[in-house]
């Protein structure tokens, strides 16, 4: 959802803080173990899940990337639309 016109505030100030994060480290090495990096994964899944569910998505990814974690591709998860 690229849409801006249809997301929270919190949801665009959240997408701007990792997008100029994103950007500071433009020409550096990401520290991260996962696929797409973290930051990449934050910004989609804000965008798709909005503030709470994306940004909270994003903070377990965050505490999943340490050196005991896992690592390899780990994408944002598709939900279906019905609900069990």
């Amino acid at each position: 959802m690229n849409d801006e016109t249809h997301q929270s505030i919190g949801a665009r100030a959240a997408l701007w803080s990792v997008r100029a994060y994103r950007g500071a480290r433009a020409n550096q090495l990401s520290p991260c173990r996962f696929t797409p990096s973290c930051s990449a994964y934050a910004e989609e899944a804000i965008e798709t899940k909005g503030f709470f569910r994306g940004g909270g998505a994003a903070i377990w990814r965050v505490l999943r990337c340490n050196p005991f974690g896992g690592h390899g591709v780990d994408l944002v998860r598709v939900e279906s639309g019905a609900r069990r």
